[in-house]
């Protein structure tokens, strides 16, 4: 069968098939020291969950402390209340929200650290 001389043979090239792909490991430390998407979504996380730790601890602080001065106002005649609600019972749940704070705050970054360190 006779070739069209038109026809002409074209030749495709492309990467090797078996070509040795450099593969970096993959380590989060490097991720966010270089500054890469990924290592700025890590620490996006970090920052996201402490802050919503935070913001837990303010709406608790809120609910316990906002309400005082409407039940100062509904007793005005009780000022040894007053100063017993604010001078000792309310040390007592503070102290409290923020050791949980502390704690939740440090898990998280330690959380964080291991995930970085591949651990």
């Amino acid at each position: 069968m006779p070739q069209d001389p038109t026809e002409r043979r074209v030749v495709v090239t492309g990467p090797p098939r078996r070509a040795r792909r450099t593969a970096r490991p993959h380590h989060p430390r490097t991720e966010i020291d270089e500054l890469t998407t990924l290592g700025d979504t890590y620490v996006r996380s970090l920052m996201r969950t402490q802050l919503r730790t935070g913001l837990t601890v303010l709406a608790v602080l809120v609910l316990l402390v906002g309400p005082l001065p409407l039940a100062f106002a509904a007793a005005p005649g009780a000022p040894a209340l007053t100063w017993a609600v604010l001078g000792f019972a309310l040390y007592a749940p503070l102290v409290l929200l923020a050791r949980w704070y502390v704690r939740r705050a440090e898990r998280h970054e330690r959380d964080f650290v291991r995930l970085v360190e591949d651990r």
